[in-house]
């Protein structure tokens, strides 16, 4: 009987779920990168430190194959670490979202390949996270080491953003975030949206705190971008401004630019109109004319847009929600 009550434990044992881990962290490698080895060193050193277990996650955006070598050599000698390797670029958002669907811990931490913030820093917002207040917790760095450059490039992009999209946060693109994992559950990225995560988090509903750690030592250098790549954020800041405002409502959005053009051209035509009936002169041929109605046709399917998009957010309201339930109270 003792053996096969050892042998039914055993068999229940080997059934039974593995225990999650308890945090990871993801560290996407797009663009540049500093020393990665270092930088696991010491974020993994403090966690440890701490008592916290936890994987790292790295994942290769496109083929980077003196970086994976690197990678693979570090995972010898440290088991926790797992390595991604996408098969092309995809973005930054794309590798974040892939490291989020492999990453096992029940909380998931996010950290730039570079450095950013003093890795014990780490740990103050963890434990910010576990009080149990927020859902998301992300880092500003404060007070500002780096260039006065730097400083006003920071300062512009919040300030376009904050009047856009109502943001309260000053360096949503500090790559420092602690989560929960029904956060990345809920919030899909996609192109270049991973710097507003805590925005798209907020307009969810959940719960998102900004909290200051210390600036790293060697995030001093100056970074300077090429015209286009200035003008594709500000045009990230426009498409969160609608998907903030009119995601919802289309109609509010394409409505009010059709009946704008369409008014300003029915007041051309009209002013035409008036100036052929009174025989002040033709009006064929006119550039004029033609300014009133092109504004009108614009109008008419700017307004057209907008109804379309009224009437498939109608359709499918039914399979999608843009807020979370707290709790049920019984």
């Amino acid at each position: 009987m003792e053996g096969q009550e050892s042998h039914s434990k055993k068999i229940e044992e080997s059934q039974a779920p593995a225990c999650a881990m308890d945090y990871s962290v993801i560290v996407p490698i797009s663009e540049r990168h500093d020393d990665l080895r270092e930088i696991y060193l010491q974020f993994s050193k403090v966690l440890s430190a701490a008592g916290r277990q936890a994987e790292f996650v790295f994942v290769l955006d496109g083929p980077r194959p003196e970086t994976q070598k690197m990678l693979v050599e570090l995972k010898k000698e440290f088991s926790e670490i797992k390595i991604i390797a996408l098969n092309r670029w995809f973005g930054e958002a794309t590798a974040l979202s892939v490291g989020f669907e492999h990453a096992k811990g029940k909380i998931l931490v996010t950290l730039s390949p570079y450095y950013q913030v003093e890795p014990d820093e780490i740990n103050n917002m963890i434990l910010r996270l576990e009080e149990g207040k927020n859902d998301l917790v992300i880092s500003r760095r404060f007070p500002r080491i780096d260039s006065l450059f730097n400083r006003m490039q920071s300062a512009v992009f919040h300030g376009l953003t904050k009047m856009l999209t109502g943001s309260k946060y000053h360096d949503i693109s500090c790559g420092l975030r602690v989560m929960r994992r029904a956060v990345t559950e809920e919030v899909h990225l996609y192109g270049d949206l991973h710097r507003f995560f805590p925005l798209l988090a907020y307009q969810r509903g959940f719960k998102v705190e900004e909290l200051p750690v210390r600036q790293s030592q060697q995030d001093r250098k100056s970074r300077f971008h090429s015209p286009g790549v200035y003008l594709r954020r500000l045009l990230d800041i426009l498409t969160l401004f609608f998907l903030f405002k009119f995601t919802r409502k289309p109609l509010r959005f394409f409505g009010l630019l059709g009946s704008g053009l369409s008014g300003v051209g029915g007041l051309t035509l009209a002013y035409l109109s008036l100036y052929k009936i009174l025989g002040f002169g033709g009006i064929a041929g006119r550039p004029l004319l033609i300014f009133g109605v092109l504004m009108v046709v614009l109008g008419v399917q700017l307004f057209s847009i907008g109804l379309l998009g009224e009437i498939i957010i109608f359709t499918h309201a039914s399979e999608t929600k843009d807020y979370q339930v707290k709790e049920v109270l019984k």
